[in-house]
């Protein structure tokens, strides 16, 4: 099926967004539940979700500690407290702490949710895209264990940087899959979540207004993105853009409401070439909250439910966009550096042979990120899998191709470069195909072609699609 006629008509809610609305925040909402008796009069709350985010982005940094082996234990352990803490164990930021001219607000896990973890919220499905037939959280887990042997996070001799994969995996597995699987899905049907009655007891919001605000939290944008401009919430992120970011002026950065993570992240990293994911999403976000508040704690009647759905079908359309494009530019980034790499193939410049695996760890974990949605990508997801493979061609063109009963990788494949810089550029034609992409950074689908015939009597290796 070509998704992109699919994407295409959801962008008809996108348009329907006021234009009054690139002028507002998400939240402030008035509390309307009913039975509420406390003293809050901002109903809005997805902490929860803020603190996962900073989880995720904490995972990759600390997978850069690891030492070859000298502190595997004791990081395994720490890195499995950030993906499955059950204690309120109170963690340390580390993965955006302040520095000079950007002071971040908080320091701790806690000072944004206590109760939060990451391997509740991942991915229960199998991942195909990944050896050894595994669910989303037991993939994490396999990765978490081999990045803590390491050096730094990297296998040179597989091809795996674990820190992007564990990170980009999750931006799919945890934070894509609940809001499109789950919060804007299955709790924005009639009987799920009702509007007339509490979140969970005592609570200051309605079971719609918490499911819609949590699926605004985990899609990463500061409440104020609206305001800015995709350089300025991309900047935000990088630690460059402090006024930008720092909505209610007192000079820090809120990690609550005011940084950029994750998915928002990659929209606003799209939106640099002239796309525009980051507003409609948000917008859509802000106009299905503006619904919901309307009804005032009562059930959402028929029409308020269908509005509310159509714009959670479009902001499922556009996040599903951004993991492709997401896709689409790291292939593409995986074609030059095989193009480098096949300048001298007998000398391969170490520099060269890190941002390749470093480039392929983020080609990886997207491709298997933009698999764990509420659609089942099928075919597409077949050949997808087959073309980038379980690992990219090492310096002798030997490829991971499984997992053994000791749960070590297996290298029994070959592949060579040319075939396999063909390769990335099948994956951003299909991409290009099914998902109807704009932005297409890295685009390198001119020279299909030429690749084609420069390879057609090439022995070389055999195509994986």
């Amino acid at each position: 099926m070509n998704r992109s006629l699919k994407l295409g008509t959801s962008l008809v809610a996108a348009m329907l967004l006021s234009s009054a609305a690139y002028a507002e925040s998400y939240g402030p909402y008035p509390i309307t539940e009913k039975s509420y008796s406390g003293d809050k009069t901002n109903s809005v709350s997805y902490s929860g979700q803020v603190a996962r985010n900073v989880m995720i982005d904490s995972l990759k940094k600390l997978a850069g500690k690891a030492n070859g082996g000298a502190n595997a234990e004791e990081l395994k352990a720490t890195m499995m407290l950030y993906f499955a803490r059950a204690n309120k164990e109170d963690l340390a930021i580390v993965s955006h702490e302040g520095k000079d001219g950007f002071p971040i607000k908080q320091t701790m896990v806690n000072e944004i949710s206590s109760s939060s973890n990451l391997v509740g919220k991942t991915y229960g499905g199998l991942v195909p895209g990944y050896p050894g037939s595994k669910t989303g959280a037991e993939v994490v887990e396999h990765m978490i264990h081999h990045a803590a042997m390491s050096d730094g996070g990297v296998d040179y001799d597989l091809g795996y940087d674990y820190g992007q994969l564990i990170q980009k995996f999750l931006i799919g597995a945890v934070s894509y899959n609940q809001i499109v699987d789950n919060y804007l899905d299955e709790k924005m049907t009639a009987g799920n979540k009702p509007n007339n009655k509490p979140y969970s007891d005592g609570a200051a919001y309605t079971g719609k207004e918490h499911s819609w605000d949590e699926g605004f939290g985990y899609f990463g944008a500061p409440a104020h993105a609206l305001d800015l401009d995709a350089n300025q919430a991309y900047g935000i992120s990088k630690k460059k853009e402090l006024a930008a970011g720092d909505a209610n002026g007192d000079g820090t950065i809120d990690l609550k409401s005011e940084m950029t993570f994750g998915n928002a992240y990659y929209a606003a990293d799209a939106d640099k070439s002239g796309t525009d994911y980051l507003h409609t999403i948000t917008s859509a976000f802000i106009e299905g909250r503006k619904v919901i508040t309307s009804a005032d704690g009562a059930a959402l009647t028929d029409a308020q439910l269908s509005q509310v759905q159509a714009l959670a079908a479009t902001i499922e359309d556009e996040m599903t966009k951004v993991l492709a494009e997401a896709t689409f530019k790291y292939a593409g980034s995986v074609y030059k550096d095989i193009e480098k790499i096949r300048a001298d193939k007998a000398n391969i410049d170490d520099k060269v042979y890190r941002d390749y695996i470093k480039h392929w760890g983020e080609l990886k974990g997207f491709a298997m990120a933009l698999q764990t949605g509420r659609e089942n990508l099928g075919g597409t997801a077949v050949r997808l899998n087959r073309l980038i493979g379980y690992g990219p061609p090492t310096k002798d063109e030997s490829v991971v191709t499984g997992i053994d009963a000791d749960g070590n990788f297996v290298k029994e494949g070959k592949m060579s470069w040319n075939t396999y810089q063909l390769n990335m550029l099948k994956v951003q034609d299909l991409l290009l195909k099914e998902f109807g992409l704009e932005a297409r950074k890295n685009d390198g689908t001119e020279n299909l072609a030429a690749l084609v015939k420069e390879l057609d009597t090439d022995s070389g290796g055999a195509e994986t699609d």
